[in-house]
């Protein structure tokens, strides 16, 4: 049977095309950490989206305790990480550590197979829906109607989300500018990054419902707990959080007061945490949205059953497209991650991410 032989990490910084923010925090570039694992003929990949300090957890505990391990045992692996990360502490940058190995684990164990990840996670859908995300507060209105216009115009996505969280009155002027560029036949969404108290968003809800806006996520911080349930109401818009979740007892706490849950998976413990995680959310009548890291989300998500949309993160479209060849094109607003590739069908461009590498 074969075995993990090798675990190995680096760390690379892609600049950002210009300065970007939303309304709790502001960047000029992006660290994605990216796993290999190897065993035998077959070698796998993962990544997450975290600080370089990834590298030495991954290389040292994290290798430690899969090495030697059959490639196909991928829940065995997770649980063996688990345990030897207990001193460590679990969230955090450990859950994104985590996350990349558990993920370069599944695609070399479905590699290993010569089936996609989608396939062996169990298959519920053909295909998922997505939304263009990214809308950040530093842009311009020419620069934020430009971006609408190319998700929802030429590429044919009938979803979209902006940054708000700077003030009332430039969130909603925004939020019209959307509208009037979108059209009515596109859904509109919000995210306030946990920017305001919870009477002051709950002050924004009945005009971002006179906007059509059907999505305000994180209105308040993703820990008050009290806060989201007081915004979730029976006209809307719908109240999301859980980006920030690296293990199960989070969202447990989330659930109840959320009406759609958020999901990462290069956060949360990879693919196999997330089953456990969207299986909780299934318990309590409420659908699953992946936060981010649209390639790897798009298997993780078609073996969903309660599953709603992936977000296609502007930062991290560009990103995987320069980083991986088999990258999927979310025009039309659905995406199907192939039959026919193995795992999850990407392949690392080394040479191109060299210059980024930290």
């Amino acid at each position: 049977m074969t075995t993990i032989e090798r675990v190995g990490a680096r760390a690379y910084r892609v600049p950002t095309p210009q300065p970007e923010a939303d309304g709790t925090l502001a960047w000029d570039a992006t660290t994605i950490v990216v796993v290999h694992v190897e065993g035998g003929d077959v070698t796998g990949l993962g990544w997450t989206y975290a600080d370089a300090a990834c590298v030495p957890l991954v290389e040292g505990v994290l290798a430690g305790a899969v090495r030697g391990r059959p490639v196909l045992d991928v829940p065995a692996c997770w649980a063996a990480m688990r345990h030897a990360i207990r001193n460590l502490g679990r969230p955090g940058l450990v859950s994104c550590a985590m996350s990349a190995v558990d993920i370069a684990l599944w695609d070399a164990a479905a590699r290993s197979l010569g089936l996609p990840v989608s396939r062996l996670l169990g298959r519920a859908h053909d295909e998922v829906a997505v939304y263009g995300s990214g809308g950040f507060t530093t842009l311009s209105d020419d620069e934020l109607t430009a971006q609408l216009s190319h998700w929802a115009h030429e590429q044919r996505i009938p979803r979209v989300k902006i940054k708000i969280g700077e003030s009332p009155d430039r969130d909603l002027a925004r939020v019209g500018l959307a509208r009037k560029v979108i059209g009515d036949d596109t859904a509109l969404y919000v995210d306030a990054n946990g920017a305001y108290p919870a009477g002051e968003a709950g002050r924004l809800l009945a005009p971002l419902r006179d906007a059509g806006v059907t999505w305000f996520e994180e209105p308040v911080s993703s820990d008050d707990l009290d806060g989201l349930a007081r915004l979730r109401t029976a006209g809307g818009p719908d109240i999301a959080a859980g980006e920030y979740g690296y293990d199960l007892p989070y969202f447990a706490r989330l659930l109840p007061v959320v009406d759609c849950l958020q999901v990462d998976v290069t956060r949360c413990g990879g693919f196999t945490e997330w089953r456990r995680a969207t299986a909780l959310a299934a318990a309590a009548g409420r659908e699953v949205s992946a936060h981010c890291a649209p390639n790897l989300s798009a298997h993780a998500a078609v073996a969903t059953q309660n599953f709603r949309h992936i977000e296609w993160f502007a930062d991290h479209d560009r990103i995987e497209r320069l980083f991986f060849d088999g990258c999927l094109d979310p025009a039309g607003g659905t995406v199907t991650p192939s039959m026919a590739a193995p795992g999850h069908g990407l392949t690392f461009r080394a040479g191109t991410a060299a210059e980024y590498a930290l």
